[in-house]
């Protein structure tokens, strides 16, 4: 990677750290507003959903491996991962290989293609629990779908839910558009506390089809909390599902179930499953999956075949398990080097997360230090080519490599040091 000190201007970046050009990302950004709705919009899906006004790219023209370029060709060591759809690196040669020849053959052909029949062979012998499939595109159609047909199963309507579980009514953030009678069927309760989601089984005896949750997201389950979980639905007579979205095919290649040895009724997966291309999985146990007879999903484009064939190949890649244990690797040095370099610096910065999405958390007193803090750090960060998000987990891809790491470090160590100052 060039060195961030030693900008030139052939690739649209300038002498000095601190004079990060986004000319390009700024214009794209006003023809945007004008036109695309999700950009009309402060915060269209998470908050701070734009990073840090002024000091991060918006547009990008290209990536590849570990590297993402931005609209003015600046170029950063990716840690968003497209929000964790890359697990290998972007353009993965193997899986673009098996993409388009997908795509020469023809991939949406009237017929079914083996091609679908091997994914799902593919998908039951390494997901945990897993007898039956059913494939689709998005994340939310897995867990919607996972929703459904649990309500099938039990002949009940109510819904346990945490986490980021998708779009649809049942689990959408805000309650604009979605009717009253949909928003009182659904549940939460805090992570990490049994006697919390104790209490919702309590409170709605017999009325719980499932407990749908994500394993973790910033933090990692405690010692027996996921089991517990599971336990209290099936007390219950709820089925327990797992929206391994995230964790699926990163943590290792059975998910969350096979990290923590668990077992879920059914299991929704996306993202890393086909490096960035879209397909999605709903899996489970083979009576729970029949009830798609009774039911109705569907959509033209889920049998399309091109993200199936790249989902092979992304399987392909991560089999042998040397990958995955690469990710581990550089997260669990990233982890602890950046808590090295909180202490060093004297900021109070927390990291969390498991290693292969790891995070940090800026713990001022004050929130509004927090906010300096947060700000002057990833600003920093991203002038010195490393792209990490301030309110959303971090992803580690295989096509990181030790030297992107001390880059990382590096530019770490200067942020750190920036932030200890604006504070």
């Amino acid at each position: 990677m060039t060195d961030p000190t030693d900008r030139t201007g052939t690739t649209g970046r300038t002498a000095a750290p601190g004079a990060l050009r986004l000319d390009n990302s700024t214009k794209l950004l006003a023809r945007g507003r004008l036109v695309d709705a999700t950009l009309s919009e402060k915060d269209y899906v998470i908050e701070r959903d734009r990073l840090v006004d002024g000091a991060y790219p918006v547009y990008g023209e290209r990536a590849r491996g570990a590297r993402v370029w931005d609209a003015d060709g600046n170029e950063y060591l990716d840690y968003i991962l497209a929000y964790g759809t890359i697990i290998l690196g972007h353009a993965d040669p193997a899986v673009t290989e098996a993409a388009l020849r997908e795509i020469e053959e023809g991939f949406s052909i009237t017929l079914r293609k083996r091609t679908q029949i091997e994914l799902a062979e593919r998908l039951v012998q390494v997901i945990p629990g897993a007898e039956r499939v059913f494939l689709l595109k998005t994340g939310s159609d897995a867990t919607s779908a996972a929703v459904r047909l649990s309500r099938a199963f039990t002949g009940r309507d109510r819904v346990v839910r945490w986490g980021y579980n998708g779009w649809h009514d049942w689990a959408a953030q805000r309650p604009g558009g979605i009717p009253d009678t949909v928003r009182t069927q659904v549940d939460t309760f805090r992570y990490n506390d049994l006697d919390s989601l104790r209490e919702v089984f309590r409170r709605h005896p017999g009325e719980v089809a499932c407990l749908l949750l994500m394993p973790f997201e910033l933090d990692a389950p405690e010692p027996g909390f996921l089991q517990g979980a599971v336990d209290l639905a099936h007390e219950h007579g709820a089925l327990a599902a797992f929206d391994e979205m995230r964790s699926g095919f990163r943590v290792a290649l059975g998910g969350a179930q096979e990290l923590f040895g668990v077992r879920a009724d059914l299991a929704t997966f996306s993202k890393a499953m086909a490096n960035g291309w879209a397909v999605s999985a709903l899996t489970g146990r083979a009576d729970v999956m029949a009830m798609v007879g009774r039911t109705h999903i569907s959509s033209t484009f889920y049998s399309n075949t091109v993200a199936m064939a790249a989902a092979l190949a992304t399987m392909d890649r991560l089999a042998d398990g040397t990958l995955l244990e690469r990710v581990r690797a550089l997260g669990t040095r990233l982890q602890e080097g950046l808590a090295g370099l909180a202490r060093a610096h004297g900021v109070p910065a927390r990291v969390r997360g498991v290693p292969q999405m790891p995070f940090l958390t800026f713990d001022h007193p004050e929130p509004g230090r927090s906010r300096v803090l947060q700000d002057a750090f990833f600003t920093e960060t991203t002038r010195r080519g490393v792209l990490l998000h301030p309110t959303h987990h971090w992803f580690v891809c295989a096509a990181t490599t030790d030297a992107d790491l001390d880059h990382t470090l590096a530019a770490c160590d200067a942020a750190f040091r920036v932030a200890a100052e604006a504070a």
